[in-house]
């Protein structure tokens, strides 16, 4: 299928989610996501936080997992610049300030924020609408994840976090888009490559 019509179909699909559907998708990937990805070692994890009004996937409970049981890993999140189409990421504490941008995106206030370099981040939780078999994702369209991931060293593990199985094949791929290495979805962990 296209990047377009599965963006539609999968949207629509989680907006029709109900909260507690959400909420259970939500701590099953998080079980998963530390259960039979996560390996000590990663010293700085990137994740998205949740826009609540397009019914993402509650990271939160991702963050406060990390927070409890690995506080040596530091995490980031980051702030999306709309005029360059970049994101620049800064650290996520307990005690981080956020505000949230034109998308509904809750985002570090940056002069209270510390900041973190992409050649520092060692894992990224990557949102996405669908992905693939061969592990690539369509996510809104704007390109900010590609960008991001492509300026990440090769050793970077990115996983993606799904709602949905993946479809056999998403068609007319780009070559700026970057593959995930692992996708974690309620029912199952995805390994590519």
């Amino acid at each position: 299928m296209k990047k377009a019509d599965l963006r539609r179909q999968y949207l629509t699909t989680r907006k029709a989610l109900s909260d507690t559907a959400l909420a259970e998708y939500s701590h099953k990937i998080c079980a998963h996501f530390f259960d039979q990805v996560w390996t000590d070692g990663r010293l700085t994890v990137h994740t998205f936080l949740p826009i609540a009004r397009q019914n993402e996937l509650n990271t939160w409970l991702i963050v406060h997992r990390f927070w409890h049981d690995f506080p040596q890993v530091r995490l980031a999140v980051s702030i999306t610049d709309a005029d360059t189409y970049q994101l620049t990421h800064y650290e996520l504490t307990p005690d981080t300030l956020l505000a949230t941008n034109q998308w509904g995106i809750p985002e570090p206030i940056a002069e209270d924020s510390l900041a973190v370099k992409t050649s520092a981040i060692d894992l990224v939780l990557v949102p996405l609408l669908a992905f693939d078999r061969q592990g690539h994702r369509v996510g809104y369209g704007g390109g900010f994840y590609d960008r991001f991931l492509a300026d990440c060293r090769p050793d970077c593990l990115k996983v993606g976090l799904s709602f949905v199985e993946p479809v056999e094949q998403i068609d007319a791929i780009e070559p700026t888009d970057i593959p995930l290495e692992v996708c974690v979805t309620p029912d199952s962990v995805v390994y590519f490559k």
